[in-house]
């Protein structure tokens, strides 16, 4: 997953996603860290505020560009 290179590409602090997510900031850590699984409606949200697609956040893709 891409959510940690995401979050330093765009400056951005752990915290401000969790807070954005409604989650703990160490849970937000734990998904950066895979030692906890992301949750779909996690992945979503992700995709929706760095405006790209989930594939791109999965690694499936090198396309940051979202979907028509």
């Amino acid at each position: 997953m891409r959510i940690k290179d995401l979050r330093e590409d765009n400056d951005l602090p752990q915290r401000e996603l969790a807070d954005y997510l409604h989650i703990k900031q160490n849970t937000y850590s734990q998904y950066e860290n895979g030692q906890r699984q992301l949750p779909i409606e996690v992945l979503i949200a992700l995709a929706k505020y760095y405006k790209t697609s989930t594939d791109y956040i999965l690694g499936l893709t090198d396309e940051k560009k979202p979907y028509n």
